[in-house]
């Protein structure tokens, strides 16, 4: 009976998804990538199952996933600054536009239309999002450029404050108290353009401050409920019920340590072992390579003495729902941060598993129509709705303001 049961979930969740599929609001491949093999595809070709290898994602496992669409994250450390940390996320950019046009399985996608087009086309939509303002070297000409590039989100901050938006984990808190007026004004130029302002990482203060300036929907790429996990990069109630008035929408995230009480401590007992972004190494320089392979090294020792605590697609259910309960059903999606975490729950291991959620929802009762919301048509809508909200901005010219 049991395997009945499971054989007519698993087929109504692929059937869902031939037509619904997953866009995925948050993937590290590329930074991976990068502290590996320098973006050599010949050395790793995704085309091949990469297992072996460690990674979370190849073109087999999206496939297998139901992924219909992904923002492809060109991260920098928050170590890198000004024309470095701009030099190297343009060649986050290159290496992104290089494995979109490698593989004939995907196409990049710039609009909401573009993605739903490369669906029509049996392929997967490819989406560049820029992870943390550090990358722009406070410059609006450089974001501009970088829109031009492909990208469609901006991740305000990462895990330190630039100088003009506060992060939700620097050590040293707020600086200026949310967003400073060229904070303001990075929101407004974004909004200007039609690109998504991603609100996670970002402190409280900086979302609400942000939502008080844009004209579009709330975004956040990949965060959870914090109601129900501590972790400060999770969304709080009061802003969870601002993405609900703005139609917006929380991609919900697969990192244990924004799960549950006991992940979030044993996350932050990982990251003090480690003293700093594990992604640092991989953009350091002649030696990166290596000093990437023995930071790796150290953290599986670590991990194989401290098993990360229980952790399942049950709790990233219990967060898809908390969201939809505070926000609404068109208010939530998938944010996996896969290649981006240091151990995944144990049943959400790759980009393979993301229908193991899509079916314990079925089990709680949930429509197939709430859950093709979930799995493309919120985070479609967002992005549409962004758009028009930037035609509408026919008063507002490109601004060229410096920080202050």
């Amino acid at each position: 009976m049991l395997a009945r049961m499971s054989e007519h979930l698993a087929n109504r969740v692929f059937g869902l998804l031939d037509h619904s599929p997953i866009i995925d609001g948050h993937n590290d491949l590329l930074i991976r990538l990068r502290g590996m093999v320098r973006y050599d595809f010949d050395t790793i070709d995704i085309a091949k199952d990469q297992t072996d290898r460690g990674l979370h994602t190849d073109l087999p496992r999206l496939r297998a996933g139901g992924i219909g669409g992904q923002f492809w994250s060109v991260f920098v450390p928050v170590n890198l600054t000004g024309e470095t940390a701009v030099t190297a996320t343009l060649e986050q950019i290159d290496a992104a536009h290089e494995m979109i046009d490698r593989y004939d399985a995907f196409a990049l996608a710039t609009s909401a239309d573009d993605v739903e087009a490369v669906f029509a086309s049996g392929r997967i939509a490819s989406l560049i999002g820029i992870e943390g303002g550090h990358s722009i070297g406070d410059s609006l000409g450089t974001l501009r450029m970088m829109y031009r590039l492909g990208a469609r989100y901006m991740t305000l901050t990462h895990v330190t404050n630039t100088g003009w938006a506060d992060s939700a984990t620097d050590p040293d808190g707020e600086a200026v108290g949310g967003l400073s007026n060229f904070g303001r004004s990075v929101v407004t130029e974004m909004n200007r353009l039609g690109m998504l302002v991603d609100l996670s990482h970002v402190a409280p203060s900086t979302m609400r401050a942000a939502l008080d300036v844009s004209r579009a929907p709330a975004f956040f790429s990949h965060s959870n409920a914090l109601a129900l996990c501590s972790h400060p990069r999770n969304v709080p109630d009061d802003v969870l019920r601002r993405v609900g008035e703005t139609n917006g929408v929380v991609m919900a995230t697969f990192v244990p340590g924004f799960l549950t009480e006991e992940c979030h401590d044993w996350m932050n007992r990982l990251e003090e072992m480690e003293g700093a972004s594990p992604a640092e190494w991989s953009a350091s320089g002649a030696d990166g390579e290596d000093a990437y392979r023995r930071q790796r090294e150290r953290r599986a020792k670590w991990l194989a003495d401290n098993p990360c605590p229980p952790v399942s697609s049950s709790n990233v259910a219990d967060h898809v729902e908390y969201i939809r309960d505070i926000a609404g059903v068109e208010c939530v999606g998938f944010g996996g941060d896969m290649d981006g975490i240091a151990t995944t729950p144990k049943d959400l291991t790759d980009v393979a598993a993301y229908p193991r959620v899509l079916e314990e929802l079925v089990r709680r009762g949930w429509s197939d129509d709430d859950l093709a919301k979930l799995t493309c048509r919120n985070v479609i809508r967002v992005m549409r709705d962004t758009e028009s909200a930037a035609a509408a901005m026919t008063d507002v010219r490109p601004s060229h303001a410096l920080p202050v």
